[in-house]
């Protein structure tokens, strides 16, 4: 754990984000997102990061980051219970921690937390999410933007198994999501979803995306809250009609022009080639030998190939090559 709120900021409300990356592109995200989060808030931060697969070099880098920007966090992990289906492909892997095991991994004194994916960039301040009224359900996301119509033929959830088996309700993006871990826990949600996840998990079809299609999948028995558009923009989904209003924007893949990510963060956010550069000029002066490293081991990978279309909705894939 790094970092010093002060007197001052102890008197205020924390706003606690969890987040995962692996590889040097998505370590390079994180840091930009965890400059967009505290820019955009008055409030104290602590951040929540999975440890499994953090390099080395940003292990290093966090608690100078903490220091100088003034955020607390703490590295977590969780032992992968004996019972549960083990996923053998690290991204995979990253995945599952992201939803199987939201009620165990948190200490219990923790009421709310914000998953926000580390490419992700934040307009707004995400304590107003953290405080909503999400009416009793366990976790809140945003529903998939269905307005930009040019993509109706990529939008998997919208034909097949998934028309059928969500009979009307929204299909959700796991790029941003709120749990309340007191209502998660009380309702049993955690036991719930590995349940369920143990029981698809063995079919090689199922759960292509394991962290977004297990909630969407669990519906039913573990309801979801689903947020106002606004909290997660994503322009390969949502065109660029409501872009002004967006508090969060995801660097979705766009599976029709396979866009690189890094070309697609500068094109779509403008204020991504600055945050770039100040992480970068930080990481310079506070590791003069790592200083080039923030950049260059991470250029190369701006051309990764894009996901394929069932994939689409998950950004990560781009990063599979880093891990």
């Amino acid at each position: 754990s790094g970092g010093d709120n002060g007197a001052e900021g102890a008197a205020k409300e924390t706003l606690n984000i969890f987040s995962v990356a692996s590889g040097h592109l998505y370590e390079r995200f994180l840091r930009i997102m965890i400059l967009s989060v505290i820019k955009n808030t008055e409030h104290p931060v602590k951040f929540w990061f999975i440890k499994n697969y953090m390099s080395p070099k940003f292990k290093k880098i966090l608690p100078e980051m903490s220091k100088k920007y003034g955020f607390d966090f703490e590295l977590i992990t969780y032992k992968w219970p004996s019972w549960v289906l083990r996923q053998t492909e690290k991204q995979r892997i990253i995945w599952a921690y992201k939803i199987l095991f939201l009620d165990v991994i948190f200490p219990m004194s923790l009421d709310r937390v914000i998953y926000v994916d580390a490419d992700q960039v934040v307009r707004s301040d995400l304590m107003d999410l953290q405080r909503m009224d999400i009416g009793g359900r366990p976790y809140a996301y945003t529903p998939f933007c269905d307005n930009y119509k040019e993509m109706d033929g990529f939008r998997f959830w919208k034909q097949g198994f998934w028309k059928t088996h969500l009979r009307g309700k929204p299909y959700h993006i796991s790029a941003l999501y709120l749990v309340d871990l007191k209502q998660f826990r009380m309702k049993g949600a955690g036991d719930e979803l590995r349940i369920l996840y143990n029981g698809l998990a063995r079919d090689p079809n199922s759960l292509a995306n394991l962290d977004q299609d297990l909630p969407n999948y669990a519906q039913d028995i573990v309801p979801i809250f689903s947020l106002p558009q606004e909290w997660l923009y994503c322009e390969t989904w949502c065109g660029t009609k409501t872009k002004a209003k967006a508090k969060t924007i995801d660097l979705c893949n766009n599976p029709m022009t396979k866009e690189p990510k890094i070309e697609g963060a500068k094109r779509i956010v403008s204020e991504w080639t600055s945050l770039d550069r100040e992480q970068q000029d930080f990481v310079t002066a506070a590791f003069p030998s790592l200083g080039s490293a923030a950049s260059a081991s991470s250029s190369s990978s701006s051309s990764l190939p894009a996901a394929g279309a069932d994939a689409a909705a998950k950004e990560e894939e781009e990063g599979k090559d880093e891990l």
